[in-house]
């Protein structure tokens, strides 16, 4: 049996999604900047695409460009905000120590810069308080961003609630919207929302490609200089193929959305509930409600999660310790720091992410199988045998 549950790092492409994408990769190959009748017809299908999925978002097409994903989304959104702040001497930025380093990194050479960043602390279940952002605005605030959906724990943010206060007071609000998108409901004109950015590996759609949503009267700046394509905010011939697979990918997930999260959530729900029962001295990350209906993540004490991860692959199920883009640094998670967790207990992670090609079937063996596999790890373990004798 091999069981994927590493969905928040990539996702399957949907049949529908291939469908969608086929013909233009052969029929319609068209560059959909060209004026004749085989660009034309790349370029309708590039706006239909465009119009689709800003209604999805409750956007306008105008409002949306599209990128090659979240991490490009993100910096631009940041960079854009951050220099235009600075020509009104606006050089103060507020995120969250919990970030995705698609906006930390950027946060990072900023600060570098001379701005001046303020990183706001969370609750142990890795919650923003709209409270904290309202404190740390000051009048030389040019940005907040704060991530929809975290990655490695599933927490679900305040986000309206942030964009009221952000709106109240003059200063742009950016999300990261990566893990949300395609999975909750999002509406950025009811929420709020300034700028948004979103990847359609992550429900179904093909690698390579994602938008950004900026609403109308923010300017943007182009990270990538060359061309007119996206209205000159990002040169570059647009990959149609992969747009269109992107909007057949969200159709699809909105479509399904409820059902799916019902079905996820049990599933998660079931999980979370046996491994907590049957495993001793291990703790769930992230909220127990306001999280990701397919997000589990565990810490397991005495153990290494590195390890954890190896025999689990061995035993045919693929899970991660947190975020893929940082799969081969040695440090424990920041997220897992930033709500609380010591080193040594941060380092033993483990989560699972799933989607609607997920069964109970795979749930019934993963739980079979976990404590199996945390036993054997804690029986070679001398920090687990440290821990048993300071017990005793």
């Amino acid at each position: 049996m091999l069981i994927y549950a590493d969905n928040a790092a990539t996702t399957a492409v949907s049949k529908k999604a291939l469908e969608a994408m086929l013909p233009y990769f052969t029929e319609h190959y068209g560059n959909a900047s060209s004026i004749h009748r085989v660009g034309q017809e790349a370029n309708k299908a590039l706006q239909q695409a465009r119009a689709e999925i800003a209604a999805i978002l409750g956007a306008e097409p105008k409002e949306l460009i599209f990128t090659s994903g979240g991490s490009e989304s993100d910096n631009q959104a940041i960079i854009s905000a951050a220099l235009q702040g600075a020509k009104k001497g606006k050089k103060h930025i507020i995120s969250s120590k919990i970030e995705h380093h698609a906006v930390l990194h950027v946060l990072d050479k900023l600060e570098k810069e001379g701005y001046d960043i303020t990183l706001l602390d969370v609750s142990p279940e890795g919650l923003v308080s709209p409270e904290s952002v309202e404190k740390a605005i000051r009048e030389d605030t040019a940005l907040v961003t704060i991530m929809f959906a975290n990655n490695e724990i599933g927490t679900i943010e305040p986000i309206k609630e942030i964009g009221e206060i952000c709106r109240k007071h003059g200063v742009i609000f950016h999300t990261d919207a990566v893990q949300a998108v395609g999975h909750v409901p999002i509406n950025v004109k009811e929420m709020n929302i300034d700028m948004l950015s979103f990847s359609a590996h992550k429900f179904h759609g093909p690698k390579g490609i994602g938008g950004l949503y900026v609403r109308k009267g923010i300017r943007l700046l182009p990270l990538i200089e060359g061309g007119a394509q996206e209205r000159g905010l990002r040169a570059g011939t647009e990959n149609v193929a992969a747009v269109v697979g992107m909007a057949a990918a969200l159709k699809e997930q909105v479509e399904n959305m409820e059902k799916n999260a019902e079905k996820l959530t049990k599933m998660r729900d079931r999980l979370i509930d046996s491994i907590l029962k049957e495993v001793p001295r291990v703790r769930l990350n992230g909220d127990r409600v306001k999280r990701l209906p397919g997000n589990v993540n565990f810490c397991f004490e005495g153990i290494e999660g590195e390890a954890l991860l190896l025999m689990l692959d061995n035993l045919g199920i693929c899970g991660s310790s947190g975020s893929a883009c940082t799969s081969g640094s040695l440090d424990p998670s920041h997220v897992l720091l930033a709500i609380g967790l010591p080193h040594e207990i941060a380092h033993g992670s483990l989560r699972l992410t799933f989607s609607e090609y997920n069964t109970e079937e795979e749930i019934d063996y993963i739980i079979k199988v976990i404590p199996q596999v945390v036993k054997r790890l804690r029986d070679m373990s001398p920090m687990w045998e440290r821990i048993v004798k300071e017990e005793a």
